[in-house]
């Protein structure tokens, strides 16, 4: 049996004026089961005690997870940023389904820091790097082959590097439905591909499966 593990993930914007939005990412530890090495936005699963202090917000159904990432977050780089779960905007739901022995059932949540956020500081545990860097300028980091990312943190830096600031992105998440969203393999013409379903935002939806990082 794959274990489905229930997780959150924050993808945390800061806007300066006259810049392209930033975007707090976390490097894993390489000797990390799951995405060792690779850059991530800051995330976990979803503990016991989040669904505990879940009953303090009644009015989210999902206020385990919204607890989840931003606890996740504060471990991680130090700092809450001052958030509650009211400030976090659903943008999509990730459950892929590789034949290992855990799969993550994975919110994304969309939410704002101050303009004048201070630089994250890496746990040096989990995490071994913390930075801001617009979604495209990851993407260009991974293209010089100096990082990584996993198959779903591409497609999410590729669907955020579209939008000009925050309150874009919270207007495409209100455009999309928040489903679960599982790849899935392709023979095509050309070789092997893996897929995800067309309609949920994302400019690009497949990718060579030779080139994917799986996690």
């Amino acid at each position: 049996m794959v274990e489905i593990i229930p997780a959150a993930t924050l993808i945390l914007f800061r806007e300066r004026a006259g810049a392209v939005p930033e975007l707090l990412i976390t490097q894993r530890a390489a000797g990390m089961a799951f995405a060792g090495g690779a850059l991530v936005f800051p995330g976990g699963r979803i503990d016991p005690e989040d669904h505990a202090q879940a009953a303090v917000h009644p009015e989210f159904a999902d206020a385990a997870a919204r607890i989840a990432a931003l606890r996740e977050t504060a471990e991680e780089v130090g700092s809450d940023y001052g958030l509650t779960p009211a400030d976090l905007t659903p943008f999509a739901r990730w459950l892929p389904k590789h034949r290992q022995a855990r799969n993550f059932d994975t919110l994304f949540y969309l939410a704002q820091a101050p303009a004048d956020a201070r630089d994250p500081v890496a746990d040096g545990g989990e995490t071994v790097r913390a930075f801001w860097a617009s979604a495209a300028d990851v993407l260009a980091l991974c293209d010089r082959g100096e990082a990584e990312v996993i198959f779903p943190t591409r497609r999410n830096l590729e669907r955020l590097a579209q939008f000009g600031s925050f309150a874009e992105a919270v207007a495409d998440a209100g455009r999309h439905p928040i489903v679960p969203i599982t790849p899935f393999h392709e023979e095509r013409e050309d070789g092997a591909w893996l897929c995800i379903p067309e309609g949920l935002g994302y400019p690009v939806t497949a990718e060579r499966w030779t080139s994917v990082m799986r996690g």
